[in-house]
């Protein structure tokens, strides 16, 4: 794991690789608490049933699932131990290429894009790719900006 301790670590890491996370088993107990959490019982991702009957020969995890769990993911590759506060700012992109089928195992593999400063301290773009174990899709890619607070 990669560990920042300082704001010129953090400069200095702009446009490297970062790392790869383990592997996590995407589990329908985990589907179904997401579905609900949000509200989104759509039968493609909690009926068992009737989702083998459709497009993806069972269920789903919600897109949204994957998104939530880049910190979590993330947190297996680097650390940001600055002074100071950190904060999730936003989101620039956000794509879904591959469902993540019940029962596959994701990871992310995680780069350190753009570091700005800003007046208070440094803002931060993470690119995340969500990979998919033996599918050559992704089923995310996101680019992700932190503020990190003096």
């Amino acid at each position: 794991m990669r560990v920042f301790t300082t704001m010129d670590e953090v400069s200095a890491a702009a446009g490297e690789e970062l790392g790869t996370s383990d592997w996590v088993e995407i589990t329908q107990e985990r589907v179904d608490t997401f579905a609900d959490a949000t509200g989104d019982h759509q039968w493609i991702h909690v009926d068992a049933e009737r989702s083998a009957e459709g497009p993806f020969g069972g269920t789903i995890a919600h897109g949204y699932l994957t998104l939530s769990m880049v910190p979590w993911l993330g947190s297996e590759v680097f650390a940001l131990d600055t002074p100071g506060a950190k904060l999730n700012y936003g989101v620039n992109k956000v794509r879904f290429p591959n469902p993540v089928r019940v029962g596959k195992r994701v990871r992310a593999h995680v780069a350190m894009g753009e570091v700005t400063d800003i007046p208070a301290g440094k803002q931060i773009t993470l690119r995340y790719t969500i990979e998919i174990e033996g599918e050559s899709k992704p089923a995310c890619v996101a680019e992700t900006v932190v503020l990190l607070l003096a």
